[in-house]
């Protein structure tokens, strides 16, 4: 099943999550190894700096993907305000479909 973690990022952390920001890359890469990582990037403020993400893993179910969500550096950093975990239906532009 697949879920969407909707991060956002507290005020003012933009130093947290730069800094953060290599060991947050290793962990997105070794699930996307996994074939657990299916889409992920930061969301932008109006100036285009990131003030969020957007990750979608699959997970046996949504206790499995906060899991995955609290093991994130950036959560285990502070980094984030908020981290809502959703199931997430992929219906188009889908690559296995």
């Amino acid at each position: 099943m697949l879920f969407a973690l909707l991060c956002k990022d507290k005020p003012g952390h933009l130093d947290v999550r730069m800094e953060t920001r290599p060991t947050h890359l290793e962990y997105l890469n070794r699930l996307n190894a996994k074939g657990t990582l299916k889409i992920a990037g930061p969301f932008l403020d109006e100036e285009g700096k990131p003030c969020g993400s957007l990750i979608i893993v699959e997970a046996e179910s949504k206790e499995a993907a906060r899991a995955l969500a609290d093991a994130d550096p950036y959560t285990q950093a502070g980094l984030f305000e908020s981290v809502e975990v959703k199931a997430y239906n992929w219906v188009f532009n889908k690559p296995e479909a």
